[in-house]
């Protein structure tokens, strides 16, 4: 398995990675194919079509946002979030766009980034057509792109191949599935986190694996306590009030229910989760973790370790996120973490699995215990539906974050009540989750045409 921790772990901005933080990159990758087949210079005029999913959640999801300012040359991890919303409304005011801030073009919103209803591309339902035109108004290249799930974009060739290229062909301990972790780590006395770790400094130098897992939590922690400070409402017309300011002052100017209350450390979580997916929902900065509708779980849990765990240290929040990166590459690889591919199992079920174990990890679990962790925190997630009222990523979503970093700690402290034997394999419940995709209505898979976000009134 050729993926890095730092493909499951990317810091962009919300609200969402496959709608959001992939459309921006898809728009990275075009630049960079017009420039490599000398295209970009006859370029004055581009066109992106959105299909399936990226169409009918698009708007809410700000993909047509994410598009613009993708194609302007901002990057997913660097642009500043504040900044987008003076792009859009230049682009819209002058209807024009700096393709790549090197050069303007006519360009009017409405009509060159459509979103296409109730048509699709054979290989995604996140499916994008980029169209380059020269002055005659002759089509000079056309590609598509997908956006497969946690900011990964396969090109149309990648997506045939069923493969995302990487920059690394080989590395020490190759492993497909949960078994072969497990005999790895037997075989070489290793943990899980010890495994990935010696995949990372196979062809990173350790000093900066490490100084790039402690930034991905400060990163992380930054998001909760900018989500803390936050009032207001979220943007998109719900008329959802921000609730983490509230939370956390309750918490901190009434301390003594924390003596009478034995949960108190419960709403800490809570509070941690909704903060992030509040700033997740409003188009701040975020770890997509692995996606960022999903974007709160594993925070939060990583959250409770480090404020309410004793002896935490930054050694265990480099075990904890290697960790919770060995289980996200399984789903990512044997199945989907795509919503609009499986729904939202492959969102919160596999964040909430990567939560699970990594806690696992971190309390002292075995390998074996850590992967029933990770197979627990799926297992009672199966069929979780993607139903975004309005398409948007608030309600049910940031709630959803707080059950998905509950359900990981439980998890967790089951996985370590026993003695890692256990029925139903790590394994077994990741192909389950990807035949019960598969099955699935796309109703349920971020369409907004069933669940919720047809039974409650948006508005």
């Amino acid at each position: 398995m050729l993926l890095s921790i730092f493909d499951l772990f990317k810091i962009g901005v919300g609200p969402s990675s496959s709608h959001t933080v992939g459309p921006m990159v898809a728009s990275n990758r075009f630049l960079a194919e017009l420039k490599d087949a000398g295209l970009f210079e006859k370029t004055t005029a581009v066109k992106v079509n959105l299909y399936g999913s990226l169409a009918m959640t698009g708007e809410g999801h700000a993909t047509d946002v994410a598009t613009m300012v993708g194609l302007m040359g901002e990057a997913p991890d660097t642009v500043d979030p504040d900044m987008v919303p003076v792009y859009i409304q230049q682009i819209r005011d002058e209807k024009r766009l700096n393709l790549n801030g090197e050069k303007w073009i006519n360009f009017d919103a409405d009509t060159q980034v459509p979103f296409l209803f109730g048509e699709s591309l054979p290989k995604h339902p996140n499916g994008m057509r980029f169209l380059a035109f020269d002055e005659a108004g002759i089509i000079i290249l056309d590609s598509i792109y997908y956006s497969v799930g946690g900011g990964f974009v396969l090109s149309d060739e990648e997506a045939s191949a069923e493969t995302a290229p990487s920059e690394h062909e080989s590395v020490p301990y190759h492993f497909e599935n949960g078994v072969d972790l497990l005999e790895l780590g037997e075989a070489h006395n290793m943990s899980i986190a010890e495994v990935v770790l010696a995949n990372e400094y196979s062809h990173t130098d350790k000093a900066e694996v490490r100084r790039k897992l402690i930034n991905i939590y400060k990163v992380m922690d930054g998001c909760i306590r900018r989500g803390c400070e936050q009032t207001g409402e979220l943007p998109g017309g719900l008329n959802i009030q921000r609730r983490a300011h509230e939370m956390r002052r309750e918490l901190v100017e009434h301390p003594e229910k924390a003596l009478q209350d034995h949960l108190t450390v419960m709403d800490w979580v809570n509070l941690f989760a909704i903060a992030v997916n509040e700033e997740n929902a409003a188009g701040g900065r975020v770890v997509t973790a692995p996606t960022n509708g999903a974007a709160g779980v594993i925070p939060a849990v990583l959250a409770y370790y480090d404020r309410f765990v004793p002896g935490s240290s930054e050694d265990g929040i480099c075990t904890f996120l290697a960790t919770a990166a060995a289980i996200g590459m399984l789903y990512k690889h044997n199945a989907s973490i795509s919503a609009a591919e499986v729904g939202c199992q492959g969102e919160i079920g596999v964040a909430c699995s990567m939560a699970a174990g990594a806690l696992c990890a971190v309390l002292g679990g075995t390998n074996e215990q850590i992967e029933n962790a990770a197979e627990i925190g799926m297992e009672h997630n199966l069929g979780l539906t993607c139903d975004p009222i309005n398409g948007l990523v608030q309600v049910p979503c940031i709630e959803r974050n707080t059950m998905g970093a509950v359900k990981a700690i439980n998890a967790a402290r089951l996985a370590l009540r026993g003695s890692g034997e256990h029925h139903v394999s790590l394994d077994s419940v990741i192909e389950t989750m990807r035949q019960t995709g598969v099955d699935m209505q796309d109703k349920y898979k971020e369409t907004s045409t069933g669940g919720l976000a047809v039974n409650v009134v948006a508005c």
